[in-house]
């Protein structure tokens, strides 16, 4: 758990940074990269609140996902694709975290109780990954929306 990049009150929220791999072909030759985001033998988890779920989403350029709540699930976002910063209103005030293919790929877990928005930083599509817990059903009805009106980047 390490903390590249935050700003915001002292509130315990959870980080992990992954970083990128390159991979080799038979030949040696740089083929591309892998960025291992969860691994249970890490230990990032306590046995029994491990993610039950992975989903995709896209973040449009200049837009923001959120603010959004949730009371009964916790996230772990992982930008995966391009730059965002995310804001979450703990009991303290707001603190941001950037992750994406410049920010070590890091992981924000979102405690349940906390709002968060997603803004992407960049002039593309901005994917990110969620891990949540427990996973979402259609009969959750754990959709809340919040209010960020008074929040200021502090970038």
């Amino acid at each position: 758990m390490h903390e590249e990049w935050h700003k915001g009150p002292a509130t315990q929220i959870r980080t992990q940074e992954h970083r990128r791999i390159v991979t080799r072909d038979d030949r040696g030759q740089a083929n591309g990269y892998l960025v291992p985001l969860y691994n249970v033998h890490e230990g990032f988890f306590k046995p029994g609140d491990e993610p039950q779920q992975v989903y995709l989403t896209a973040v449009a350029p200049g837009t923001v996902k959120g603010p959004h709540l949730h009371l009964v699930r916790r996230g772990f976002f992982t930008c995966i694709k391009g730059n965002v910063l995310i804001v979450l209103r703990t009991p303290e005030g707001y603190a941001e975290f950037l992750s994406g293919e410049d920010h070590e790929y890091l992981s924000v877990e979102i405690p349940t109780g906390i709002p968060a928005a997603i803004y992407n930083l960049g002039d593309e599509d901005a994917l990110v990954l969620n891990l949540p817990r427990p996973a979402w059903t259609p009969d959750m009805n754990d959709e809340h929306t919040a209010d960020f009106g008074d929040y200021a980047p502090r970038r």
